[in-house]
């Protein structure tokens, strides 16, 4: 019986391509060792929602890599709401030109943040700011991204205000937040989650 890191690591092999993905050795081993920490943290810190492996793999670690395709080289990201590390931890263990800093409101899950990037080369590159983003001025940074902001729909006008004017912001969102984005932001891409019919990546400008 394959054990569940295994199952995780068969999913993203079996899964990259449809996400436009290519992962090393190197990478399948952090993202495994970053998957083993979600297991051993969540049952206290309520990171991500239970699902099986196969699902961490596509709807939580491939999905966040599809920034990837957004970031130029040495991007300076924000990512919102940081919560288990999704999207921007699977991103830096695949690209080590990226700089982000990590803004969680929860102490809690910023000691998971700090743990979870120790499995990285981070120290240099990645901050992780213990605060609302309602509280602390917006950073000096290229793309603001958010995934699972807790009251995402009641915060996303904040959020666009807050951004610095001239990041792209990227997020992950459903159908109605789509919607609204695109109607508050006209110029908006919106692409498609593979493997979903309503989740969606939209890049805008303010």
């Amino acid at each position: 019986m394959p054990t569940p890191n295994e199952i995780f690591t068969n999913a993203l092999k079996q899964h990259a391509p449809e996400f436009g993905v290519e992962l090393s050795s190197d990478s399948l081993s952090a993202l495994n060792k970053y998957y083993a920490l979600i297991l051993k943290w969540n049952p206290r810190l309520h990171l991500v929602a239970p699902c099986s492996p196969e699902e961490f793999a596509t709807r939580h670690v491939l999905e966040s890599l599809l920034l990837l395709n957004h970031l130029p080289p040495n991007a300076r990201v924000a990512d919102v709401g940081s919560g288990a590390g999704l999207p921007m931890i699977p991103c830096l263990i695949l690209r080590d030109d990226l700089r982000a800093i990590l803004i969680e409101s929860s102490s809690k899950k910023s000691v998971f943040l700090r743990e979870a990037l120790r499995l990285i080369d981070s120290e240099e590159r990645v901050q992780v700011v213990t605060a609302r983003f309602e509280d602390i001025l917006a950073p000096d940074v290229d793309f603001i991204t958010c995934r699972a902001l807790d009251r995402f729909s009641d915060l996303l006008t904040d959020l666009i205000n807050w951004s610095p004017p001239e990041a792209v912001l990227l997020f992950f969102v459903g159908g109605a937040l789509r919607d609204r984005i695109t109607s508050a932001l006209p110029q908006s891409q919106v692409d498609r989650i593979p493997r979903s019919e309503n989740r969606f990546l939209v890049v805008a400008k303010r």
